[in-house]
């Protein structure tokens, strides 16, 4: 093997599942087309879980040291925002970051992780063995990317490493990982059907350096349906729909005479828009892939599913793809998974997949109605009930748990299992024995299982706790919580996942049962038993 893992892509998604799988000691090689890091931001937001997972890895502050905090976000552009600041998290808030920036933030943990990533080069074919994948990869000498400094000799990764021009070279690994977009060549070359929904509608937006009006004008433009936000770099994004052009299909290119003419028909102004930096068109085209895996072949993000832009989730749960995947494809390559384990990243991670374009499909249901004449009053009407609901806490609660994703949780497979299992472990404070950790999530920063023993007033002097033997991957922890929770009271034993799920929990006061749950749950887990 020339790697134990290609991760085809150097997104958002390909990187944090390159970094997982290095931390798990894994060999992993990311192919990209392209032969810069993006500079284009479509995506601004991390949304809490994402956040979240970043925190579950101590990454946490280099990401919030780069953006700004908002309290809420937005569901269908309603007015009433969704409140994430009343959810159960210490990360509560919405961090407009532009995804250039998320990239290069991964790119620098994968770096330091001993990722190694070939820019300019290009998947062009793949098959599969019983023991591995072969992945047909063409490289900057060999005319791949996409770039103007695309040229051989100025880039890494020429010489011995590659056939003659024109040749790709044959690169061999036990898994291989699409990461690389809607248009997946992985997804394609793997056979695994995109079922959905064709383009119907298309939105503009535009990054321009240069804009005259004043930040009231901008912030009266939401009013009339466009978004107007500041970026880095003194840069203004522009997003609208026009009900003018917007069954123009995405791939026509956007001109800034175009640009201008729309808000001025939307709102009166253009804005004095100029020196445009980035012009885009994107659509409402939906689909979710039949399988996320296809033996030895994986996908993730946007080469898993699609959809419009709504509410900021794609490159969300992009990330939170890669963190449920990468502790279980690690395992399969170390040798350690429990039978069928690497089967429950589809089993887990398809509904979610479903339940995001879903709510993407409604959202652009409850955007485009208005625009269009026969609908116009009946939509304001619906938009006004979705406003009234919005103000609910327990309907504002729900759709916040679900656009932040802190409501995600997995099924439980064990019978009789505690209702804690498949969520998201709370990150409550606590005194870890033989720990500097001060908090749960401080515990995975090794990206393994940790096996928690909560001691409260009932057991002061708790008896050791031992990991399981031979396996380095499980830490076992006995702490005591300095924080009160109620989804965790009465629970004495948990067993948190790297992905900082909760695999199995017990509130049980016999110690025989304790053990013999416990003992399941590692075996269904994390321990592969002997043959």
């Amino acid at each position: 093997m020339d790697t134990d893992v290609i991760v085809v892509g150097s997104g958002p998604t390909g990187l944090l599942l390159a970094c997982e799988l290095a931390l798990a000691g894994v060999r992993t090689l990311v192919v990209e087309r392209r032969t810069e890091p993006q500079q284009d931001s479509r995506a601004l937001t991390l949304h809490p879980r994402s956040l979240e997972l970043m925190d579950l890895r101590g990454l946490a502050p280099r990401f919030l040291g780069l953006g700004r905090t908002l309290p809420g976000w937005h569901f269908a552009a309603l007015e009433t925002p969704l409140d994430f600041a009343a959810l159960d998290s210490r990360l509560a808030h919405t961090l407009f970051l532009a995804q250039a920036r998320t990239e290069e933030l991964l790119a620098q943990r994968a770096q330091e992780l001993g990722v190694e990533i070939r820019r300019g080069h290009t998947l062009t074919g793949l098959r599969q063995g019983e023991d591995g994948v072969e992945a047909e990869v063409r490289g900057p000498q060999d005319g791949a990317g996409d770039g103007p400094d695309d040229r051989p000799g100025d880039r890494p990764g020429h010489g011995p490493d590659h056939g003659p021009a024109g040749t790709p070279r044959t690169l061999r690994a036990a898994y291989l990982v699409g990461c690389d977009g809607g248009r997946s060549t992985v997804r394609e070359a793997a056979g695994i059907d995109f079922p959905g929904t064709d383009e119907t509608l298309t939105g503009v937006l535009g990054d321009f350096a240069t804009v005259t009006a004043g930040p009231e004008a901008l912030a009266a433009a939401r009013g009339a349906g466009v978004l107007a936000v500041p970026l880095e770099g003194g840069l203004t994004r522009f997003v609208y729909i026009d009900p003018e052009r917007m069954r123009t299909p995405a791939q026509v290119p956007v001109t800034l005479e175009e640009f201008r003419g729309a808000l001025v028909r939307l709102c009166g102004s253009d804005f004095g828009v100029d020196r445009p930096r980035w012009l885009s068109r994107f659509g409402n085209a939906t689909r979710l892939a039949a399988a996320y895996r296809s033996g030895r072949v994986l996908l993730a993000g946007d080469a898993a599913h699609i959809h419009f832009p709504a509410a900021g989730q794609g490159l969300n749960t992009g990330l939170q793809d890669a963190m449920n995947l990468g502790w279980k494809l690690a395992a399969e390559v170390k040798g350690w998974a429990p039978p069928g384990l690497l089967d429950t990243y589809h089993a887990e991670r398809h509904p979610v997949g479903r339940a995001v374009t879903d709510n993407t499909e409604v959202q652009t249901l409850l955007a485009e109605l208005p625009l269009v004449d026969r609908y116009r009053r009946p939509a304001a009407a619906l938009r006004g009930l979705f406003e009234e609901l919005l103000r609910m806490p327990e309907v504002n609660r729900r759709f916040a748990e679900q656009v932040s994703a802190l409501g995600t949780a997995y099924p439980a497979t064990a019978p009789g299992a505690d209702p804690l299992v498949g969520r998201r472990m709370p990150d409550i404070a606590l005194s870890a024995a033989g720990s500097d950790a001060t908090r749960v999530y401080e515990l995975l920063h090794r990206g393994g299982f940790v096996l928690l023993r909560l001691a409260g007033a009932r057991d002061p002097h708790p008896e050791p706790y031992e990991a399981p033997a031979r396996h380095p991957h499980i830490s076992a922890v006995t702490a005591h919580a300095y924080e009160e929770h109620p989804e965790l009271d009465g629970v004495r034993e948990v067993l948190v996942r790297p992905d900082g799920h909760i695999a199995w929990a017990t509130r049980s006061a016999d110690a025989g049962l304790r053990r013999t749950g416990r003992d399941a749950a590692l075996t269904a887990w994390a321990v592969r038993s002997p043959a």
